[in-house]
């Protein structure tokens, strides 16, 4: 899969071909074991990244779309899904899709999985679908939970306060549409066990209570001071979790005369934060971050750490410079 541009474009045939009658007997045969092997109600089909360039070019898919009147490959995906859908509610299940389901057109009695975001769930609930949301911004644990030279690389970063500020039920939809919400770890970048207890503690925390909680009673700073008696309980147990939310948080900025300005925060209320320009390593003895901070004409790393109480809790982060000029100038892009 080539995944520049605006879609994924497929490098091999790697679809199934909503213009083949076998896939459908294949299909239903799949379901029907599945139906079988577990009780649950729903069956989930995917949906979601569908590369259509081998679709294109299909001389069946174009005979498909001429006989159907069918104007575009998100509509033949939907010819598809809706075929799909009638050989799951043949087994007695209800089928649930990622929200590119919606795009040519919904199957009638389909559930959405929201990921792209909240967009595609509140248009699935006015249009009267149940919907489970699952938003990247809010609940994706493969993403990083701290700066990005502290954690394994990825392309996207979800901190604990974030996933904290989760909201499954939308304000513009009926809630009775809104059958819940989901976490997910894709583990393409998550090699053992204990990477993917840290991926998964303490944000599956923030997670649940965002789901099983009214939104009134949430309150970040005593959600933090829980997940701390949290930590010691996984640290008998000998759970691997992450403490990301003590780690400072470091932001590049460009002022109007075009000089560099550092500004240093934490997630959690009560830190002090101690920095250094001279590639030695802080302490509570070293500067106090108060302001932001301008750049020495001869840095050429900032090192950072939080304290609490005399004591060190978050990691040091080490940062060239050169880093801090492209955060600067690629805002966003952390």
């Amino acid at each position: 899969m080539d995944w520049r541009g605006n879609g994924p474009t497929a490098l091999v045939d790697n679809t199934l071909c909503p213009a083949n009658e076998k896939d459908y007997d294949f299909l239903d045969k799949v379901f029907s074991e599945l139906a079988q092997l577990f009780p649950f109600e729903y069956v989930h089909v995917g949906g979601d990244e569908c590369p259509k360039n081998f679709w294109e070019k299909s001389d069946d898919i174009k005979q498909l779309m001429a006989r159907e009147g069918l104007k575009t490959m998100e509509e033949v995906q939907s010819y598809f899904e809706k075929r799909v859908e009638k050989i799951v509610e043949s087994k007695g299940k209800k089928l649930i899709g990622w929200d590119e389901i919606l795009e040519g057109g919904l199957a009638p009695n389909a559930l959405v999985m929201s990921w792209r975001g909240m967009k595609g769930g509140i248009q699935a609930a006015k249009m009267g679908h149940e919907v489970v949301m699952s938003p990247t911004n809010f609940v994706y644990l493969d993403y990083m939970q701290s700066d990005r030279l502290l954690e394994p690389p990825v392309y996207a970063t979800l901190r604990l306060k974030t996933a904290y500020q989760f909201e499954p039920v939308p304000d513009s939809v009926d809630e009775k549409f809104i059958k819940g919400g989901q976490g997910n770890l894709w583990t393409e970048q998550v090699y053992n066990t204990r990477h993917l207890q840290y991926m998964i503690w303490p944000r599956a925390l923030a997670i649940a209570e965002c789901l099983w909680s009214p939104k009134g009673a949430k309150n970040w700073n005593d959600f933090a001071r829980r997940v701390e008696h949290c930590f010691e309980r996984m640290d008998i147990e000998q759970i691997k979790y992450a403490r990301s939310m003590f780690d400072p948080i470091v932001v590049a900025n460009k002022n109007a005369q075009d000089s560099l300005q550092v500004e240093l925060t934490s997630e959690v209320e009560g830190l002090d934060i101690y920095y250094s320009f001279d590639n030695s390593n802080p302490d509570n003895f070293y500067p106090k971050y108060k302001t932001p901070l301008s750049i020495p004409k001869d840095a050429s790393m900032l090192k950072v750490i939080t304290y609490r109480d005399g004591q060190p809790v978050g990691k040091q982060i080490n940062i060239p410079i050169d880093e801090l000029w492209r955060r600067a100038n690629h805002k966003g892009d952390d």
